[in-house]
């Protein structure tokens, strides 16, 4: 039945263009818009009004239902009706007692996998009594040197109850060594181990810059743990994709999306090259990303991701298992974004970010505290954090139906914006010959400063506005109770790990960095080797340096800087 107009006539359809020359323009003649740019975070220009005009053609199918390709719209048929996304803080400070502590006061409090944060020195490859390590024991997260260590981490907490996820990159063969060494003294089968470790060079050398050996030893060690963990530890996830770090370094919402996107393609030329097949590690591979404070373009990027991966996994490596072409990723609030400045404003930003994870179809997500910016999260900051997902979980309505935005004009088109705009990235990478090479020619690198550049000058020119610091600036007078880390620490654990190296089995430990040393040379799976040097309570540092010896060390040359 046609619609009538209050007089019984028939109402004619109308296009866009009719409603600018008409009920616009006399609008904007008695009140004109605001003169703020209206962008995205990304800069990403923003119409006045989206409607069916602005979408594909084929836009039915690219959106598609949940479970199904090209995933636009979930991964999974019922998505958060069938079971709600993981609840993970990332947590980790001092030693591995303090840490243990904090992970059950999470776990008592509702978490529902622990996310595990090291300190700068593990992060490096280097012992706590490392001269190079001075001043930084416990202070970003935990120090871990031994396996004695671990064991502390994770006391009282059953392993083959708990998901965990780590973020390590160079040394993670190490520290997921140490974990599955933890988990044969409490009885637990490798085979039932759920969790994840982040496990992802290549953004170190574009975003983070914590690496220890060249690229190319380094995605041999990655491919030995993913082709180890295939046969061993199948439940878990060998390698998460970062974004998170690339967007940290400023890059753009595109950016992110394409260089983590690359970041995938060369993992997964480079296992198959190692002689994997696709569809028995891909299933595997996981994602992060980073949830920045653009509501909508945030969304986009997730929605996008998932699209592009199922097509690069169908048509670039022709995988044929299902499970391979999906996308699932862990999303984390933008650290980025919180400010100094008013720090309790930084709930609010914490919010609308998880929302837009949520909405957005995350797997898993953790919710900065608001004091991260200033120090680590204390107790109170980290609960709050937990129960802004827990309220958009239970309070919220967003878990109802599934992918609420999905058909919404914006969304949809914003979604084939950022998509193609992530494909000329990729295309321009190919051409250079990959992502490794892309690296070692500092081609991302250059695009995130120039990135992370041009939205600094907008913050000062109050282009974009950040509230607390370029506008509504009055009244900072909060204070915090912050978390200290004092030089205790690193006393203490200077000590613990004295007493490690003096309990050992000498004769044990110096067989098994000697194996390790040996195996580094030849083609063999490294893991083996790094599991028992583990066992003999090598430490991270020892069998850094032990790998280094063979591997040698990387800098970046004056054109990737």
């Amino acid at each position: 039945m046609k619609p009538r107009d209050g007089r019984g006539a028939a109402v004619r359809p109308r296009g866009r263009r009719d409603w600018e020359e008409t009920t616009l323009r006399a609008a904007l003649a008695k009140r004109p818009e605001r003169a703020d740019p209206f962008t995205t975070v990304s800069s990403v220009p923003i119409e006045r009004l989206y409607t069916a005009e602005d979408l594909r053609e084929d836009s039915g199918e690219r959106l598609g239902y949940p479970g199904e390709p090209p995933y636009t719209r979930g991964i999974h048929p019922t998505m958060y009706r069938g079971r709600l996304w993981t609840m993970r803080q990332f947590a980790g400070f001092g030693n591995a007692e303090d840490t243990n502590r904090r992970f059950l006061y999470l776990l008592e409090h509702g978490q529902t996998g622990l996310s595990v944060a090291f300190d700068l020195p593990t992060l490096m490859g280097r012992d706590s009594d490392d001269p190079l390590a001075e001043g930084e024991v416990g202070r970003e997260g935990v120090a871990i040197d031994t396996l004695a260590d671990m064991e502390l981490l994770f006391r009282d907490i059953p392993l083959d109850r708990v998901s965990t996820s780590m973020t390590i990159n160079a040394p993670a063969c190490v520290l997921l060594a140490m974990y599955l060494a933890v988990a044969e003294k409490q009885g637990v089968a490798l085979d039932g181990l759920e969790g994840t470790i982040q496990n992802d060079i290549l953004k170190e050398y574009i975003a983070q810059k914590e690496w220890i050996y060249p690229p190319r030893p380094s995605l041999r060690l990655i491919g030995d743990m993913v082709a180890f963990c295939t046969a061993r530890v199948p439940k878990w996830n060998t390698i998460s994709i970062s974004g998170y770090h690339i967007r940290e370094a400023g890059s753009t919402a595109v950016q992110e999306l394409a260089f983590t996107l690359a970041d995938g393609i060369g993992y997964v030329e480079a296992f198959a090259a190692a002689g994997m097949e696709v569809d028995a590690f891909a299933p595997r591979l996981s994602f992060f990303f980073n949830a920045h404070n653009d509501f909508f373009e945030e969304i986009a990027k997730l929605r996008a991701a998932r699209r592009m991966w199922a097509s690069i996994m169908r048509e670039r490596f022709k995988a044929r298992d299902p499970r391979s072409w999906m996308l699932r990723t862990h999303v984390q609030t933008a650290g980025c974004s919180l400010t100094a400045q008013q720090p309790h404003n930084n709930i609010v930003r914490v919010t609308v970010q998880a929302l837009a994870a949520v909405l957005g179809g995350t797997q898993s997500l953790h919710t900065n505290a608001l004091d991260e910016t200033l120090a680590l999260p204390s107790e109170d900051a980290a609960r709050t954090a937990l129960r802004t997902q827990q309220i958009l979980a239970e309070e919220s309505g967003a878990t109802n139906t599934i992918d609420p935005l999905g058909g919404a004009y914006f969304v949809e088109a914003l979604t084939d914006r950022t998509e193609a705009a992530a494909w000329d990235y990729i295309r321009t990478i190919d051409a250079m010959g990959g992502i490794v090479k892309a690296i070692e020619a500092g081609y991302p690198q250059r695009e995130i400063a120039e990135a992370a550049y041009v939205y600094q000058r907008q913050v000062d020119r109050k282009e974009k506005i950040v509230v607390g610091v370029n506008r509504y600036t009055e009244g900072d007078t909060q204070r915090l109770p912050l978390l200290r880390i004092g030089p205790e620490v690193e006393r203490a654990q200077g000590e613990r790990l004295a007493r490690a190296r003096a309990g050992r089995d000498r004769g044990r430990w110096s067989r098994a960095l000697a194996a390790l040393e040996e195996t580094a040379g030849s083609r063999d799976n490294l893991m083996p080797a790094i599991l028992e040097a583990v066992r003999a309570y090598a430490s991270v540092g020892e069998i850094c340096e032990t790998m280094r010896t063979v591997f040698g060390t990387y800098s970046e040359t004056r054109e990737a800087i």
